[in-house]
């Protein structure tokens, strides 16, 4: 069976997509933030605002996620900086791993926050 190389330029363009993803989602979470403000002096009924306050506790745990994702993006490019400084282009395997496991962490967050989103658009449609 032959052995396929991993090369650091595979990885880095996918590190690249997953930073303007998670900045999208920095910028929506702002633009969501915005709109509970605006519900919160609308609305005085304690059950709206008992969602209200669900929702924007939602929106801090996926900032802090997002700001984790980012963090660990950059250290796994300074990892790859290295091997490149060193002339080592092919990945080593535990690098590999680690990569495969972030790229998990992408997609079950994306589908996280894609059921936040919709839930959220469902109050809104509700209470706006």
């Amino acid at each position: 069976m032959e052995k396929q190389l991993i090369f650091n330029s595979d990885l880095h363009f996918e590190h690249n997509q997953w930073r303007s993803e998670l900045d999208f989602w920095e910028d929506e979470l702002k633009s969501f933030k915005n709109r509970l403000e605006e519900l919160v002096n609308r609305w005085t009924d304690k059950e709206v605002l008992a969602q209200l306050e669900h929702f924007q506790n939602s929106f801090i745990r996926h900032g802090e996620i997002i700001d984790i994702l980012q963090h660990d993006i950059n250290a796994h490019e300074t990892n790859m900086s290295s091997l490149d400084a060193k002339g080592e282009n092919a990945l080593n395997k535990d690098l590999v791993k680690t990569h495969l496991e972030f790229r998990n962490r992408m997609e079950t967050h994306r589908h996280i926050y894609a059921n936040l989103k919709k839930d959220f658009f469902k109050f809104l449609s509700k209470y706006m």
